[in-house]
């Protein structure tokens, strides 16, 4: 267990209209430390029953709340933003608990979700239109926008309170009202940012929350109702288009943020000290347990000894341990899923030639560990290279020339981010029209911000979210020709 978190002051409930309460048959799941096995809480297993009765307070609630004042809406989001930032500790603990990564990182984390609420604060007052005249010159166009209505959130387990606050967030300035299903792993997070709604005076039936061991019946109980009319999802390929087919029964507005399987480019110009630097960023931010985490390292043949040397070196300095604990740098893994799954993908690169610099192995004892590693002449065909990891684990190949790089970078059916070290700004401003991606890190590790557009291209997903443009997902467009 966590120190200092309190397991009798955990939300444990679904919201509902306003009101928390069990599931309909009283039914619970388990939420476990995933660096003590230990069972922190049991949460309200919701069911399609629950999930009927949420949409349905969504519906009724949205007329009333699409028709409330930009400045209403502003005023609720900075007022939930100084309730996150006031309760940092808290939060970080319940997230380090149940999700594993270290105190430092999600402090980090609910910083950056803080963020998402004051940024789009100050997006609610600046929804804007336009208005032109016909080119018979006999009408007035005008172009109005409204919330789009309804809308259906579904967040991942890695980011449980940022990935909330993302989607949240911009639904609440544009005036849409909300059903939420967190991620099964990770929900107390999530139920402690709606507890934080609720208290910055969110009006019921704007944000309903379920949690559920039983994603798809209560998702799909929302996407057929007729009454959700958008659907924002952040997870895996495979579950997106599962989504998407849903939506398409009822058109409903859709943004997908799916896999990745990010390069991580060092030409052979690169500064290698900066290269090695952003690749402890790209790679190890949560673990590894991030869409944006580097999957597969190129790096300039000539310059891969000295790379490989140095960031190997840095990768076995990291401590790892339970995240809770001072100095420790690496938490566990989710679960034992996906610490089977990057025990495979180690050992089948070096069963066709990859050679460990560092790591290579699960520490003993309780926990789903696994040490920092790095692995140097990975083949293309070994499974890494076309694997999203969601691990500790980097994969070096070395390359001859720019053109297959390039090649390479591209060659998968994923397109969310990439990275390039180079100190040309020819090559970069090049690799960064050349790469098939939705963003691009350049000399930099780390790409997000709540002032930039997140978002991918090819099966990473549809739609942006953040920045000035994460707002229109959640809104729609009017024209009014007016006759004059």
């Amino acid at each position: 267990m966590t120190p200092s978190l309190d397991p009798s002051s955990l939300q444990t409930d679904l919201f509902i209209d306003g009101r928390w309460q069990q599931a309909a048959d009283g039914a619970t799941f388990a939420v476990e430390n995933p660096a003590t096995n230990e069972i922190i809480a049991r949460v309200a297993d919701g069911s399609p029953e629950d999930a009927a009765l949420a949409i349905e307070a969504a519906g009724r609630a949205q007329a009333a709340w699409g028709k409330s004042t930009p400045r209403e809406r502003a005023d609720i989001l900075r007022r939930a933003y100084d309730l996150v930032i006031a309760n940092t500790e808290r939060l970080a603990s319940i997230m380090t608990a149940e999700m594993g990564k270290p105190l430092a990182e999600a402090r980090g984390e609910v910083a950056y979700g803080a963020e998402m609420l004051r940024w789009f604060s100050e997006e609610a007052v600046r929804i804007g239109g336009d208005s032109a005249t016909s080119v018979d010159g006999n009408t007035r166009i005008l172009i109005t926008k409204e919330p789009v209505g309804p809308s259906v959130l579904v967040t991942p387990w890695n980011f449980p309170l940022a990935m909330g606050a993302r989607k949240i967030a911009p639904a609440v300035a544009a005036g849409c009202t909300m059903v939420f299903k967190p991620a099964e792993l990770t929900p107390l997070t999530s139920l402690a940012l709606v507890a934080i709604f609720k208290e910055a005076g969110l009006p019921d039936g704007v944000l309903n929350v379920v949690t559920t061991s039983s994603a798809s019946g209560v998702v799909r109980t929302w996407t057929d109702s007729g009454i959700a009319r958008k659907i924002s999802f952040t997870g895996s390929t495979e579950v997106g288009k599962i989504l998407l087919r849903q939506a398409a029964d009822n058109v409903m507005r859709s943004s997908m943020e799916l896999g990745g399987n990010a390069p991580f480019i060092v030409l052979a110009d690169a500064d290698i000290e900066k290269a090695v630097e952003g690749a402890m960023k790209a790679k190890m931010r949560n673990m590894g347990e991030a869409c944006t985490a580097a999957n597969r390292f190129f790096v300039h043949r000539s310059v891969v000894e000295e790379f490989g040397g140095k960031f190997s070196k840095k990768m076995s300095e990291l401590q790892v341990g339970n995240g809770a604990l001072a100095g420790i740098d690496v938490g566990p893994l989710i679960e034992q899923k996906g610490l089977e799954k990057v025990e495979s993908l180690v050992a089948d690169a070096i069963s066709k030639g990859a050679r460990v610099l560092t790591g290579g192995r699960r520490p003993e004892g309780p926990g789903y560990f696994y040490s920092p590693t790095v692995l140097v002449d990975v083949p293309m065909n070994a499974m890494l290279m076309s694997t999203e990891i969601f691990g500790p684990v980097a994969a070096i190949t070395p390359f001859d020339s720019e053109d297959e790089v390039l090649r390479l970078a591209n060659d998968t059916e994923w397109g969310l981010v990439a990275y390039v070290f180079t100190e040309s700004m020819e090559k970069a401003l090049r690799f960064s029209a050349g790469l098939e991606v939705g963003m691009v890190g350049l000399n930099t590790g780390l790409v997000s911000n709540p002032a930039a557009p997140f978002g991918g291209v090819k099966q990473s997903g549809l739609g942006r979210e953040g920045g000035k443009i994460g707002i229109e997902e959640f809104l729609e467009y009017k024209y009014t020709a007016v006759a004059v």
